[in-house]
């Protein structure tokens, strides 16, 4: 690879893994709605939001940080225009206040906020609306988490990146075509270490914090404190799984500590590095082993994703667990192709698990493919891997990684309306 390469691959991992305190489907609303009551200068009398199905599965049963246990999208939106920090971004509500909360149920109760499932729009949409004092502002987010694709006051187009909001991020969209399997080895091998350390760093910090508070205190349903008392702890298979389950804990269950997200979700981030931390404790590995075994893992997960979109019933985690056991596997001095084969594996595996929303159970899916991506990594150690033709496996890598891609974004659109059309009849 040669200097303009590295420069690509370090913004993907500046643009990708960025601070989020709760779930980023309903932070992504608090935004959004921020920058709509900060753009018309007052707090509405009245809001209208509309969001794509895949919005709404996953807002509806995951709790806002920082609104007293509070979920939904009325609750996250009210707050976002309430006391929402817009300049903060996916940290939008971390200054919320009592009063705010109290406000907010008051507003909430006498049906302040309106919501609509908006069609024929991309997966990850959200459009928020306020009126009053005789003033009209629209904010709309569609395609990223806080890619503001159209923003109007009063008639006047303040701006307008994609009118019709089919497209998403168009600067990232073309960073992430430069990723391979390849190339993302060859990165972590030889990049210099000073122009990727901070941010990884930084998600070393925030996502062992938030999981180290997911075993302290009960959230959830407590998968992590699970694997850890009925379960072998001293081995780092299971702590492995137990670190990236309680950070799943807290944060689906309202803990305001702030997560360092891997494509636009929380959950990914914590399942794609606290297990190779666990692997670079265990093994002694210096910093600089683990911080390159991190740049891999957030990587792979981002070129597998590239392929499905943000928001899909395909379930992130797989992805996500899948750029942890080839990390592990660079982290231990894998080849790169048992690196290659390590992620062959995984997907062939458990390439399939459904996404019905973010939710408590999510930690529970993040055991579930961690066990499958560990279980793969040592397949591989012992020179088995799964062959060309045998389902989704493709001649290659790349080929694998794009089928089961094709999978989750086409293949799998029917299943994702008809979980929504369940999930609304709930």
């Amino acid at each position: 690879m040669n200097e303009d390469l590295y420069n690509i691959y370090c913004e993907i991992l500046e643009r990708e893994l960025e601070p989020a305190l709760g779930c980023t489907e309903p932070i992504a609303i608090a935004y959004c709605a921020a920058k709509m009551r900060a753009t018309l200068g007052f707090v509405p009398d009245s809001i209208l939001i509309r969001t794509s199905g895949n919005v709404i599965k996953n807002v509806k049963a995951v709790t806002v940080p920082n609104s007293g246990g509070g979920k939904g999208i009325e609750v996250a939106s009210v707050l976002g225009v309430l006391g929402g920090r817009e300049d903060l971004v996916l940290e939008v509500l971390s200054c919320i206040t009592d009063e705010d909360r109290k406000r907010a149920g008051e507003l909430i109760a006498g049906g302040y906020a309106r919501v609509e499932l908006a069609t024929g729009v991309p997966s990850l949409y959200i459009e928020i609306t306020g009126q009053g004092r005789g003033q009209t502002c629209t904010c709309t987010v569609a395609g990223g988490h806080t890619n503001i694709t159209h923003l109007e006051k009063n008639g006047v187009v303040l701006a307008d990146r994609n009118a019709d909001c089919t497209g998403g991020d168009k600067r990232g969209e073309e960073l992430r075509s430069h990723l391979s399997v390849s190339r993302i080895i060859d990165f972590a091998k030889h990049c210099p270490l000073e122009k990727f350390s901070r941010v990884i760093d930084r998600q070393i910090e925030y996502n062992t914090a938030i999981a180290r508070e997911g075993l302290r205190g009960r959230y959830g349903v407590s998968v992590g404190r699970t694997l850890m008392t009925h379960y072998d702890a001293s081995d780092v298979r299971i702590r492995a799984r137990a670190m990236a389950a309680a950070g799943s804990d807290a944060r689906m269950s309202g803990c305001s500590l702030p997560v360092i997200i891997n494509s636009g979700s929380g959950n990914q981030g914590l399942t794609v590095s606290l297990p190779v931390i666990e692997y670079a404790k265990e093994y002694r590995k210096s910093h600089e082993e683990l911080v390159r075994a991190l740049a891999l893992s957030n990587l792979i997960a981002i070129h597998q994703k590239r392929y499905i979109g943000p928001l899909s019933a395909f379930c992130g985690a797989v992805n996500a667990a899948t750029g942890a056991a080839a990390g592990i596997c660079f982290l231990l001095g894998g080849s790169d192709d048992e690196i290659g084969r390590t992620i062959t594996d995984v997907l062939a595996n458990v390439g399939g698990i459904v996404c019905d929303g973010a939710k408590p159970s999510c930690a529970a899916k993040i055991s579930s493919a961690l066990e499958a991506a560990i279980l793969s990594y040592e397949m591989t150690t012992e020179g088995n891997c799964f062959k060309r033709g045998e389902g989704l496996v493709g001649c290659d890598i790349e080929k694998t990684i794009e089928s089961f891609g094709r999978v989750g974004r086409e293949g799998m659109r029917e299943t994702d309306a008809e979980i929504l059309r369940i999930m609304l009849e709930e």
